[in-house]
């Protein structure tokens, strides 16, 4: 088995050499600016349209990766990208699209949700960092507390389903939002207790909504006092994934300031959704969906292997073993390497494919879309790295 040394080498080598270089020969848009991500196997374009939250995570990623390597073409791509957000991604309203043309022009604005906000947030946070663009920074704030404005206030976002009949709430948003302020707290060091007791409230949502340690899961959507709404299918559904990368949020901030209830709470989680989501039955892997009561689900891809559960995996194992030196962690780790290694690599063209069937079939050869580009990928090699050589 190799090292962890070898591991980081490794790692290192698919950043530079095979992952970061791909979207640079085929996403990026040198005419237009910003970066497209629904490219096929080979890297050939398949969508024109641009998605907007994937800009701002693909500068977060040139910006970070340009940050940790120093290579002059990183932060090229994020000059690229940042001038796309500033001229195209905005509207009027201060809102952010979800979905333009190549060129700029919106196509779809999802004003239920605020995530192209966040992503542009930890995206000027490290563009601001990497270039030196102070403004990027004050940007990256003012969006930050426009986001915030957008959450709290009545009648901004729509909600998903009738609030007068079924109110609901969900875990992404304070989920994401822990990762955001870390982001935006390097940026701004000197607002670090503004941040840590901003981080303090979205954990503690977490922890007090979904986060359930009476059935040993976190739930993706409860009432809006927490409710356990059983008698649905999005009311029982279990995201490990997702469940996933939120523990090892939780206990990268609990190493940051030292707080052991964080670390208790992420490896809690870590060790619930690696029972719940590893597929023992189909050779290993993260699986998709589970049902919190074990009854059928309904969505279609629920029993299916994507690319990004595993990137959480690899974080939040390697996080855990580097917390605890428990050898548990380190077989985990290993575990969903090898899975990775054996499938999700194209040793071919590049890159990694996005999507297996359960048995470990492939479902799609593409390498992305509008939900799939330089973001998990890029950050799982570059967070493995900073944690293996903290060891």
């Amino acid at each position: 088995m190799e090292t962890l040394k070898e591991v980081r080498n490794r790692y290192y080598k698919e950043l530079t050499e095979n992952i970061l270089p791909f979207w640079l020969e085929h996403g990026l848009d040198r005419k237009n600016g910003g970066i497209w991500t629904s490219l096929d196997r080979d890297g050939s374009l398949i969508e024109t349209d641009k998605s907007v939250w994937f800009q701002g995570r693909a500068l977060w990623v040139f910006s970070t990766a340009y940050l940790a390597v120093g290579k002059k073409e990183y932060l090229e791509a994020a000059d690229c990208i940042v001038r796309f957000i500033d001229g195209h991604c905005f509207d009027k309203d201060g809102r952010m699209f979800f979905r333009v043309t190549d060129d700029g022009r919106p196509v779809i604005k999802r004003i239920r949700y605020f995530f192209s906000e966040t992503f542009a947030i930890i995206g000027y946070a490290a563009y601001g960092r990497a270039s030196g663009k102070k403004e990027y920074i004050k940007k990256a704030e003012e969006l930050y507390e426009r986001t915030k404005e957008i959450r709290n206030t009545p009648g901004i976002l729509t909600p998903k389903f009738d609030s007068s009949v079924r109110p609901m709430r969900g875990h992404a948003d304070s989920m994401i939002m822990v990762n955001v302020i870390s982001e935006l707290r390097k940026a701004v060091p000197e607002r670090k207790a503004y941040f840590d007791s901003e981080i303090d409230r979205e954990i503690g949502d977490c922890t007090r909504y979904f986060i359930r340690p009476d059935m040993k899961t976190v739930l993706e959507t409860v009432g809006p006092d927490g409710e356990f709404l059983s008698d649905h299918f999005e009311g029982r559904i279990v995201n490990p994934g997702h469940a996933i990368e939120g523990s090892w949020f939780i206990m990268n901030e609990g190493i940051e300031r030292g707080r052991e209830d964080y670390v208790s709470t992420g490896l809690d989680v870590l060790s619930w959704m690696w029972d719940a989501g590893w597929d023992k039955e189909y050779g290993g892997g993260m699986i998709q969906y589970r049902d919190a009561l074990g009854k059928s689900l309904s969505e279609y891809h629920q029993d299916m292997k994507f690319w990004w559960p595993q990137c959480e995996a690899v974080i939040a194992n390697l996080m855990a073993y580097r917390i605890t030196g428990k050898d548990e962690y380190l077989e985990h780790f290993h575990d969903v390497d090898k899975y990775i290694s054996d499938r999700f690599i194209d040793r071919e063209y590049g890159e990694w494919f996005g999507y297996f069937h359960r048995d470990g079939t492939l479902a799609t050869a593409l390498k992305g879309n509008l939900y799939k580009g330089p973001f998990h990928i890029p950050r799982m090699y570059m967070k493995a790295i900073e944690i293996i050589d903290s060891l």
